[in-house]
């Protein structure tokens, strides 16, 4: 099973529009504290339309909480500093994750996944190719790009 993992999020349309995306593919999501919002604010719930209930939700406390309620072997990070393109997660030259599950995890929108992360998991870093004089793609866009390649390599189990 693939999941979806946002450390410390801080736009609240864009973890709407990601919960919305998890529920709508069956991906659990799993929010990291601190967030910088309330899941009750208006804009989240919004950009999740009426999807929360679908929605396989679970908040932790902060990174060794999630490591330690999860069984999270080689998490796969997305950032900008990324070592390697995304698509190779899922190519056969990738790693290969059949029958584990996945965690594809996205950092905050302005500063991105800390610096210890990016060290300690650095073999196992992607990032998306873009020009490079952007900074960065809008994270819910991002999520969605990644968790689609992923589904789309294990032929969309149980969306067709």
């Amino acid at each position: 099973m693939i999941h979806v993992v946002l450390y410390e999020p801080e736009i609240p349309p864009n973890t709407g529009n990601i919960a919305r995306t998890c529920a709508a593919t069956g991906t659990p999501l799993h929010l990291i504290e601190p967030l910088a919002f309330s899941l009750a604010e208006k804009e989240v719930r919004r950009a999740g339309l009426d999807y929360w209930d679908a929605l396989n939700l679970t908040v932790h406390r902060d990174w060794a909480n999630f490591c330690s309620a999860q069984t999270v072997t080689t998490p796969a990070l997305f950032s900008t500093r990324g070592r390697h393109l995304y698509t190779e997660l899922f190519s056969s030259h990738g790693v290969n994750h059949e029958g584990e599950d996945l965690y594809l995890v996205f950092g905050p929108e302005t500063r991105g996944l800390p610096d210890e992360l990016i060290r300690k998991f650095y073999h196992s870093t992607y990032r998306i190719p873009m020009a490079p004089e952007f900074r960065s793609l809008n994270l819910s866009n991002t999520v969605a790009l990644v968790l689609y390649e992923g589904l789309r390599s294990r032929g969309f189990p149980g969306l067709l």
